[in-house]
């Protein structure tokens, strides 16, 4: 666990799945992210991202308000073997999504801030990667105040995204 100013990072649990699906329904927080999820979607990426804690002793967390316990999303870094080659999948990654509520006020700062010095402080420092669609403006600026830095477009999933990296 994780506590900071204003909220609390929990490792990914079965128990986020109804706070998750009610996420990965909104289509303002999925545009740039695949699109709306169906529950099994939403499942069987829980699954997954509980499954990168048993694995690697590390994955993405559940992120909450601590005055409350309200969901804002879910953020870490984890190994999700895109396909896009040695310089990139060979990389812890860097993911996040906020639930629109949670938008513009600086959770996603403040929780990846969080997620990243834990990681590093767990596994030492080194590079990580994100991937990133380039319209996804407010995510590219999230990522550049972590130290996320371009270094290559491509394509993924039929859409042109942007890879970054972070060098510690």
């Amino acid at each position: 666990m994780i506590v900071t100013e204003r909220l609390i990072l929990t490792p990914s649990a079965i128990s986020d799945f109804e706070d998750c699906q009610a996420m990965r329904s909104d289509p303002k927080v999925m545009h740039f992210i695949g699109g709306v999820a169906s529950e099994e979607d939403t499942w069987i990426r829980l699954l997954r991202n509980v499954g990168h804690w048993t694995s690697f002793g590390y994955g993405l967390f559940t992120v909450r308000e601590k005055e409350g316990g309200r969901f804002v999303g879910e953020g870490g870094l984890a190994q999700f073997r895109r396909g896009l080659g040695a310089r990139f999948d060979d990389y812890p990654e860097g993911a996040w999504a906020l639930a629109s509520t949670a938008h513009g006020k600086g959770y996603g700062t403040e929780a990846l801030s969080a997620a990243h010095e834990w990681f590093f402080g767990q596994r030492g420092t080194g590079r990580t990667v994100c991937l990133i669609d380039p319209e996804n403006v407010p995510s590219v600026r999230l990522g550049e105040r972590l130290g996320y830095r371009p270094f290559e477009q491509v394509t993924y999933r039929d859409k042109p995204m942007t890879l970054f990296e972070r060098m510690p």
